[in-house]
């Protein structure tokens, strides 16, 4: 069990357990309990009972990317038996520190060595917080030198951990860095512009929109993407098109994607005169290649999709990833249905609207026994798809 405090964030103290289970501290009908500096934990029985803490050592790290200087620590076992893996945590696309988050705790509570740090303009990094995944690359393979460098001599192998975002970023990275393995969770092997297109089609496919409506909407999110895709320079007489013939429709005024519902409700001179400082500020390469950045290593990894993800529609990365495997590339591929971003289970109403309750069963220990390659399944109900 992991307890953080969450970074950025006026939410209270959390716990996270390996088996998934999150909640408040101290709060409502919790399962743990903390008081001066003691952890209580509430059994099977109702009871609370006293839990140890286990010690791990934390180095404070700090090394520079493109002259930017970022901050990080190294988080190893106290008493390691052997020499762990060690794995750098690449995070997904928020704007808050990762240092301090409960991730990297929740695998460095199985054994493993682990650097965090903060990506640049968040935390205790320095620059301007930024969505190229080139950069971003660029950051985390200084950030496995410096950790290699660190922790010279007491680890086995080391790779990369990437959520969500963070699985266009890992890849990469792995690649320059010569990286032992990479392991993803909740991510993609698409364009940024897929991305918007397959949540569209999810959105529809949710509500029951026939094959005909699909291929439509196939239609207008060309038309948004290719205003995307230039900046909000040029695009527009396609986008006008798709608007003249498909306005009158009711699901293309319920769109929404990544950006294509904002780009079909503004109008033409509000897209040039503003439409790259609302949506387009981040430098993303929105025709970024993953699948060849994937292509190219031949290195171990692991991939964990949602099964019902509606934020990252894992459909098209499945079949690319298993025609990968058939290709001969080292890849393991599960799937836990039934969970959304983030490997998070949830409980729907009847309006569709989503409630998260907790992290999957199996899913933290997959990625810990993965990386230390002491795989023992089952982990809950994930699906390996060979």
């Amino acid at each position: 069990m992991v307890i953080t405090n969450p970074v950025g964030t006026n939410s209270k103290t959390r716990y996270t357990f390996l088996d998934g289970r999150k909640g408040d501290v101290n709060g409502d009908d919790t399962l743990v309990r903390c008081e001066n500096d003691q952890v209580a934990v509430k059994g099977m029985d109702g009871k609370f009972a006293a839990w140890k803490r286990v010690e791990i050592s934390e180095t404070a790290v700090h090394f520079t990317s493109h002259g930017t200087k970022l901050s990080g620590v190294l988080m190893e076992p106290s008493h390691p038996q052997g020499r762990p893996p060690l794995v750098v945590f690449v995070h997904g696309s928020e704007r808050w520190p990762a240092i301090g988050f409960y991730y990297p705790y929740v695998l460095a509570a199985q054994g493993l060595s682990v650097l965090v740090y903060d990506k640049r303009g968040t935390g205790s990094s320095e620059g301007e917080y930024t969505q190229n995944f080139e950069l971003l690359a660029d950051d985390a393979v200084a950030a496995l030198d410096e950790a290699r460098r660190v922790a010279a001599g007491r680890y086995s192998r080391a790779g990369y951990f990437g959520g969500s975002q963070g699985g266009w970023v890992a890849p990469l990275a792995a690649r320059r860095a010569h990286a032992d393995f990479v392991a993803v969770g909740f991510g993609l092997v698409m364009t940024p512009l897929e991305e918007d297109r397959e949540q569209v089609f999810k959105e529809l496919r949710e509500k029951h929109a026939p094959p005909q409506t699909i291929a439509d909407a196939r239609e207008v999110t060309n038309a948004t993407g290719a205003v995307m895709a230039s900046h909000f320079t040029s695009g527009y007489d396609q986008l006008t098109r798709v608007k003249k013939r498909f306005g009158s429709q009711a699901w293309f005024n319920e769109i929404n994607g990544e950006f294509t519902g904002r780009i079909l409700r503004d109008d033409e001179a509000d897209l040039r005169r503003t439409g790259a400082a609302r949506m387009d500020n981040l430098n993303i390469i929105w025709e970024y290649d993953a699948l060849a950045a994937i292509r190219a290593l031949d290195i171990p990894q692991l991939w964990v999709l949602a099964g019902e993800d509606r934020e990252a529609p894992g459909t098209v990365t499945r079949e690319r990833l298993i025609d990968l495997v058939h290709a001969g590339k080292p890849i393991d591929l599960y799937v836990f249905p039934r969970t959304d971003h983030g490997i998070n289970e949830f409980t729907e109403d009847a309006d569709g609207k989503r409630h998260f309750t907790r992290v999957a069963d199996g899913y933290f220990r997959l990625l810990g026994d993965w990386i230390k390659q002491d795989i023992k399944p089952a982990y809950g109900r994930a699906e390996q798809i060979h």
